[in-house]
């Protein structure tokens, strides 16, 4: 595929800075809507880092503001505050014309409902973009959109009109489209709202593909089966973003839950080697590993047997917690300096009593950690 023309405008805005592996950087981003009844505020000081060749799920309620800070990435919207950074650009800072033709450039996205003009056949939707940005010589136009609808399996109805093919090949089509600028940037909103399961497992390959070739894809998406295909998953509650790491740590609990342990848990760095947990000792916190790594060992913590070594995204503490009792194990950093969140006990328990599907599931970890305890003891 040919790259993309830049343009001299948006050249000029570029923001040269040393996060050339960034794609996206949202700095305190605020949108703040006002009516009759006053001011409602949307999206309240999110920090968000997409890198190039990530595939991003992002996810939420109704009402939760994914589709807002979809619209802040695109450009469709403007924020009341904060700075939105996109391939570099940092897009508010430019004229409405400039940011238009910025994101001819820049973004290929996947709509919901398509978004095809019916009168146009699958192969004129697809040269389309590159019409509005004057990519490649007139003559290559129909050849290059041959290309895309044959990538994504409709080289056979390139001549048809939408309404004259299924609703998953306008969406394929669709697909083809947001890829006839080469964007380096694929943003899909509910791309899989209407199709059948089939239709959507094959557009996630798609999207597998286009990521393997170095695209980056944000998608916002309501099917939660969808999120086990991507790289990362983000979720927003409440016009915030829940850390990536109790998603992780918790993926079970209500958006709710996750909201409140963002938002009141602790984060501290251990530094190499350093005890987090003595042995028998009381446990008054939940620990979430952010970054690095611990060591659970048996005995001393320090010559004794290794129990487990837990990594970024996984928990520790809560065997003690739901029992009740002191630490069985001594827990101490890798050989790097580990970030941890560090949420009390007694929210903790409020929490997990309040959703009983965690509850069962922390059971079972807590029964395997038993048993490998009590196996590794005897050993």
């Amino acid at each position: 595929m040919k790259p993309p023309l830049s343009s001299p405008e948006t050249e000029s805005k570029q923001a040269a800075s040393p996060h050339s592996d960034e794609m996206i950087r949202l700095h305190t981003v605020v949108k703040t809507y006002k009516n009759a009844a006053g001011e409602f505020k949307v999206l309240k000081g999110l920090d968000l880092t997409i890198r190039r060749g990530e595939f991003v799920a992002i996810v939420g309620k109704s009402g939760s503001g994914k589709s807002t800070l979809l619209n802040m990435i695109t450009g469709i919207d403007h924020p009341t505050g904060g700075q939105v950074v996109v391939n570099g650009t940092d897009i508010y800072s430019i004229t409405e014309s400039q940011r238009s033709l910025w994101r001819g450039k820049n973004l290929g996205i996947v709509f919901q409902f398509f978004q095809l003009l019916p009168m146009l056949t699958l192969l004129e939707n697809v040269m389309l973009p590159m019409d509005y940005v004057d990519l490649h010589d007139f003559e290559e136009r129909p050849a290059y959109a041959m290309e895309l609808l044959e990538m994504v399996g409709l080289k056979e109805q390139a001549d048809k009109l939408p309404l004259a093919v299924s609703t998953g090949q306008q969406q394929m089509t669709a697909i083809a489209r947001a890829l006839a600028t080469d964007a380096p940037l694929i943003v899909a909103d509910e791309p899989t709202g209407n199709l059948d399961s089939k239709t959507a497992n094959h557009m996630i390959d798609v999207f597998d593909e286009l990521v393997r070739r170095g695209k980056t894809i944000v998608m916002v998406t309501h099917d939660p089966s969808l999120t086990s295909r991507t790289s990362r998953t983000i979720i927003i509650a409440d016009g915030e973003l829940i850390d990536e790491t109790v998603v992780k740590a918790l993926p079970l609990l209500r958006h709710r839950h996750m909201l409140e342990i963002t938002r009141k848990a602790e984060r501290m760095t251990v530094q190499p080697g350093e005890t987090i947990l003595d042995c028998g000792q009381p446990v008054d916190d939940l620990y979430m590993i952010e970054r690095g790594s611990v060591n659970v060992m048996l005995a001393d913590g320090k010559r004794g047997k290794l129990l487990a070594h837990l990594k970024a995204g996984e928990l520790f503490g809560e065997i003690e917690l739901l029992r009740g009792g002191k630490a069985i194990a001594c827990v101490r950093a890798g050989t790097h300096p580990v970030d941890l969140l560090k949420f009390p006990r007694q929210d903790f328990l409020r929490i997990i009593e309040e959703s009983p599907i965690t509850a069962e599931a922390l059971g079972k970890i807590v029964q395997d950690r038993l048993e490998e305890h009590r196996i590794k003891s005897r050993a």
